[in-house]
């Protein structure tokens, strides 16, 4: 049996780990890799491996870091299932349409500058087209319902916590040559035990190797009521100044929660009556895709609906989800304070930049920053105090407050990861493995849990192999 990290290794993006057995290829997620423009296109159209001799695919939950080049893999020769939670199919037929939008603009737009220097255009990565036919090979199992995916492999679900549909996935192998069993566990993104919406991760009591993320190895956050009285004090002397909140958050899972928070926030009279605005279609589409899956929600919520007589935790008056570009392109012209929450979460792309570009530099505006950053976006540098950010080309300068609040996490903290690694029988775990985290935080969770496992605790870098 052998394992080979291909993604997600020694970074937060782009997951993706092969396993070999049975002269069978399971890959664990496949995401799109997010970071440096000249890197991204090479890395995300070019496999390590050759994707038609991949034979099935496990995928942990929607974020794009995790599904996004699945359209590419089908493209390009993989024709076997692609095993995940029905909420999390829901997700990525948004999602994944989406992205394909996203794929097809960027070769347009950098297709222009091409022919302007005479150089080759390129192609897509994929096409909307390309996503809507991936979307036929989802297949969906609801949790703890083991089922069958390759000779001598039998998959099965448990709850992550961290956004609808998130799992945590349990093989339990038999490799037929040796006659040897297995059970390995990926972690998936871990959720909070204290979470918005949603009920928190189960905990799996055994395995023999285990594939853990360390995204916040390195440090705590701050707890959701923390986070929420932080959202509650931007938001007013922003309202005072008569600005507006500009907040770049994740379509899916993070736009949902402060949402919700501002509902919290709203019933409790805890801040002015101003309008607030969803304004990104796959937001729009993935708060969709929550209203259908009520049995996910968490008692918090349950009681919040009846003692509030809210009728839906993302439903409030003041509040908008805006579709249509024209509607978009009204808000930035609005007199008075307003929240406007709009994707990408990292800054990189789609309506937000439009939004930063009109109230960046009006320093009575707040840009809210509730979303993780990768290195090298936009968010980042933003994050990082960057007194001049360049949107769409051209230099402004940052005169607009900037805030950031990390309780909003959907991921766990370290003390959260240490939790949840302790909770394997120590005796019988013999490989841990830490990935989907940057250097620091990875090594830093990997020196921590060195004592908690039989065998080695390894950070592997990506394309290395492991043989068992």
């Amino acid at each position: 049996m052998r394992l080979t990290f291909c993604g997600a290794a020694l970074e937060v993006t782009g997951s993706m780990h092969l396993l070999e057995v049975n002269d069978r290829r399971i890959l664990l997620d496949c995401g799109m890799y997010q970071g440096h423009r000249a890197d991204t296109y090479e890395r995300n159209l070019n496999f390590p491996f050759d994707p038609a001799s991949i034979d099935v695919v496990v995928l942990s939950h929607a974020h794009i870091d995790h599904s996004g080049n699945l359209p590419n893999l089908v493209k390009q020769g993989f024709t076997g299932n692609i095993w995940c939670t029905a909420a999390t199919r829901n997700l990525c037929t948004y999602m994944l349409m989406d992205s394909g939008h996203i794929q097809e603009q960027d070769a347009f737009y950098l297709n222009k500058r091409k022919r302007e220097r005479g150089e080759p255009e390129i192609e897509p990565i994929y096409t909307r087209a390309d996503a809507q036919a991936t979307l036929d090979q989802f297949v969906s199992v609801g949790l703890h319902r083991p089922v069958l995916v390759a000779d001598g492999v039998e998959l099965t679900f448990y709850n992550a916590g961290h956004i609808l549909g998130a799992t945590q996935v349990a093989l339990d192998i038999h490799e037929q040559a040796s006659g040897k069993h297995w059970r390995l566990v990926f972690s998936g993104d871990i959720g909070r035990d204290e979470i918005a919406i949603l009920n928190p991760p189960e905990t799996i009591a055994s395995a023999d190797i285990v594939i853990m993320e360390s995204t916040y190895g390195d440090r705590l956050h701050d707890t959701y009521e923390g986070a929420r009285r932080k959202l509650r004090d931007v938001v007013n002397k922003t309202a005072k100044r008569r600005g507006k909140v500009i907040i770049p958050a994740f379509a899916v899972g993070r736009t949902q929660e402060i949402v919700y928070a501002l509902n919290q926030l709203d019933a409790g009279g805890d801040i002015p009556e101003l309008p607030i605005f969803v304004d990104s279609p796959l937001a729009v589409n993935a708060t969709d895709v929550f209203r259908m899956h009520p049995e996910a929600w968490n008692q918090e919520v349950q009681n919040f609906l009846t003692e509030d007589q809210r009728k839906s935790p993302f439903d409030f008056d003041n509040m908008e989800y805006v579709r249509e570009v024209r509607r978009s392109k009204q808000l930035n012209s609005m007199p008075g304070s307003a929240i406007i929450i709009s994707a990408s979460g990292m800054a990189e792309n789609g309506r937000i930049l439009h939004h930063l570009k009109h109230n960046i530099e009006a320093k009575e505006n707040t840009v809210l920053l509730v979303s993780f950053m990768a290195e090298h976006t936009l968010g980042r540098r933003l994050k990082d105090g960057a007194d001049r950010v360049r949107i769409f080309g051209e230099e402004y300068d940052v005169r607009a407050q900037v805030e950031s609040i990390d309780g909003y996490s959907a991921h766990a903290d370290q003390a959260g990861l240490v939790r949840w690694a302790q909770h394997f029988d120590r005796d019988r775990l013999q490989s841990l493995f830490i990935v989907h985290g940057e250097p620091d935080p990875a090594r830093t969770l990997a020196g921590l849990l060195d004592g908690h496992v039989r065998g080695a605790v390894e950070v592997p870098v990506r394309n290395q192999s492991f043989e068992f």
